[in-house]
């Protein structure tokens, strides 16, 4: 009888690969519920001389947050209108204090020595332009959870000012073809810098690359000139047909003021919307390039944004703010953040179930962002 063999040994495990999950971004954003929000943030605005602005912020916010959702969660935005408040004081500090030092020491120095201060004072003032969008990013970051994982932003302002006013340098020395590299170099000093919760993200430069910019440059560059000559000779021409047309007595270097400066604003006012079309494809392909270069773990972002989709926001919304003398900024901004996320993908897969607690972040808010005007949101 032959034996037989049992045999319980257990088969090889094979090693598990990375799980993870794929991101896919949504928006239930309608911009007409901000309708009525826009007109109560514009009215306590004007009640409260503009005070009121750091806590209807705060509640646009939340609602724009609560809008994005990943994975079919949403965003939840916890700052607070107060920390928008005492970020402003603390700008004014800031910014107020140099200016007032500056303007009583030019008062005792001769106009030759004046440029040894107002040198330096510019100087500080592209510094802290830099330093004020990192911590803006900063603030935002820290205020944004995603499944109770806030996000944060580490690296150091001080060091990204320094690096915005050497990219504006450089800008200036090649009449402005540096900045399409310089945009995306500030743009990886952020996004490599940022975590959600423990969880870095990334910024791949020869992803970023792998989108074309400076043909798109090219076009709002040369445009440019070419617009701002013919600007010019609509200008001499329409003055030169405004002097010859004033009665003979009148002294021919005189020129209504009113009538003239209706009539460049009114130019100016129709110029608007081409000169916002020939830079439309640079700014629809540096969005595209940013997106682009961004990352967590094996998962990598595309924006699916087009030139003239993008004009078309921005001129309307330029058109709905000048119109509405700015009441409707919460309506422009949902509309903004619902045309962005609409048309962000993502592609791989990333570990956010690994994610960890992040710290709170800093006590106060944007100030210096509000104070110079370039907050996004």
């Amino acid at each position: 009888m032959n034996d037989i063999v049992d045999d319980h040994t257990p088969a090889p495990v094979e090693p598990a690969g990375p799980t993870g999950e794929t991101l896919k971004f949504s928006s239930t954003i309608a911009p007409g519920d901000f309708l009525l929000l826009s007109l109560k943030n514009g009215l306590l605005n004007i009640i409260t001389l503009t005070l009121y602005r750091f806590w209807g912020k705060t509640e646009v916010r939340q609602r724009i947050w609560k809008g994005v959702r990943l994975n079919n969660e949403a965003f939840e935005y916890t700052g607070r209108g107060m920390e928008l408040f005492i970020g402003f004081l603390l700008a004014l500090l800031v910014l107020g204090l140099p200016f007032l030092v500056i303007v009583f020491v030019v008062q005792f120095m001769g106009p030759e020595y004046a440029f040894m201060v107002i040198i330096p004072f510019y100087l500080f003032f592209f510094w802290l332009w830099g330093f004020g969008v990192f911590t803006a990013f900063r603030y935002m970051a820290s205020r944004t959870t995603w499944r109770g994982i806030r996000f944060q932003l580490k690296g150091s302002a001080v060091e990204y000012g320094f690096i915005y006013i050497g990219m504006v340098f450089l800008s200036g020395l090649t009449l402005g073809w540096m900045w399409p590299w310089a945009e995306r170099l500030l743009a990886s000093k952020i996004w490599s810098e940022l975590r959600f919760g423990d969880r870095k993200l990334r910024f791949r430069m020869e992803r970023a690359e792998s989108e074309g910019v400076y043909g798109p440059y090219a076009i709002g560059w040369v445009g440019s000139i070419v617009g701002y000559i013919l600007f010019a000779i609509v200008i001499v021409a329409i003055t030169f047909g405004m002097r010859h047309s004033l009665p003979s007595e009148t002294d021919p270097n005189a020129m209504p003021p009113i009538a003239f400066m209706l009539t460049l604003y009114g130019l100016m006012l129709l110029a608007a919307p081409f000169a916002l079309l020939i830079w439309a494809p640079y700014h629809a392909a540096i969005l595209r390039s940013v997106a682009a270069g961004v990352g967590i773990d094996r998962a990598v972002f595309k924006l699916k944004v087009k030139a003239i989709p993008l004009w078309w926001l921005t001129v309307t919304n330029l058109l709905v703010l000048l119109f509405t003398v700015g009441f409707l900024m919460p309506w422009v901004q949902a509309r903004t953040a619902r045309f962005i996320v609409e048309r962000l993908e993502s592609t791989g897969e990333a570990e956010l179930a690994e994610a960890h607690q992040a710290a709170r972040g800093p006590g106060s808010g944007e100030g210096l962002a509000d104070a110079f005007g370039f907050s996004a949101i």
